[in-house]
């Protein structure tokens, strides 16, 4: 069932809620809403206990449990395109309104603008420590994000230091930093400008991996032998020009097929 367009704009105010591939709990997870992302409802299923959804940020598409949707308005839908909002870089972090304390993690976008994300009437306060998205930061400050996320467990779909899968980590990692990726490695690596081999690349180069026809992982360089990403943990190894290397038996895990680059300074 289609959603009326007045009714059809929400705002995540949970810390995490599952973006499953099919209206059941039994789907998939393909992605996460994290705190204070915003996103459009396009339909509504079983009854209106599922709602398909597009996240406004990477207009990636799926399903959550209607439970856990929060409606805005149209206007204040648009002021959240609109305005630079600061975004939480602590792995943890707490909001507290009405005396009521929301745990949020990394990557979550705060209500610290000239429009909160709360009414106006409600008690406000945020403890951690935060960046603006508006600001697009250079390798040092995204390697210290991308070191918060070491040894988090590889979950399919997720996108938090507590789970966590290859493209999500460098979607987030490059989002606190103020750049917008998309969430699967694949259209990933459509943007940026391509690096042609190894020996030209710098830290900050994204390197995507599989067959010639297929790019299923993703991780970014720290060094020109050294890459960070999400293989069974969030984990630094070996890169070549054959692709990455596991030290402990020497193994080549995923094929090297190309480095672009993101990053302007």
């Amino acid at each position: 069932m289609k959603v009326e367009e007045k009714d059809n704009k929400g705002v995540c105010r949970l810390a995490i809620v599952p973006v499953r591939s099919y209206p059941s709990e039994e789907s998939e997870m393909v992605t996460q809403l994290l705190f204070g992302d915003h996103y459009t409802v396009l339909e509504s299923m079983n009854e209106g206990r599922w709602l398909k959804i597009e996240i406004n940020f990477d207009e990636y598409l799926g399903w959550i449990d209607a439970k856990q949707h929060y409606p805005i308005s149209d206007t204040y839908f648009n002021h959240l395109n609109d305005v630079n909002f600061k975004i939480c870089t602590d792995i943890t972090g707490s909001l507290l309104y009405n005396k009521s304390p929301i745990q949020i993690l990394i990557g979550s976008i705060l209500p610290i603008s000239s429009m909160e994300l709360f009414d106006m009437e409600e008690q406000l306060a945020f403890n951690g420590e935060s960046h603006n998205m508006g600001n697009s930061m250079g390798f040092e400050f995204v390697k210290q994000i991308a070191l918060k996320y070491l040894n988090a467990p590889y979950v399919w779909g997720g996108k938090t230091p507590f789970g966590v899968d290859c493209s999500g980590f460098i979607q987030m990692v490059f989002k606190i930093a103020g750049y917008k990726l998309s969430r699967d490695a694949s259209e990933q690596a459509l943007l940026g400008t391509k690096v042609d081999n190894l020996t030209d690349a710098i830290p900050g180069d994204l390197c995507y991996f599989g067959t010639k026809t297929k790019i299923t992982h993703v991780g970014m360089l720290l060094s020109n032998s050294k890459i960070i990403h999400a293989s069974g943990q969030v984990r630094i190894d070996d890169i070549s020009d054959q692709g990455i290397h596991l030290v402990v038996n020497n193994s080549l895990t995923h094929k090297l097929q190309l480095i672009k680059r993101v990053l302007r300074k």
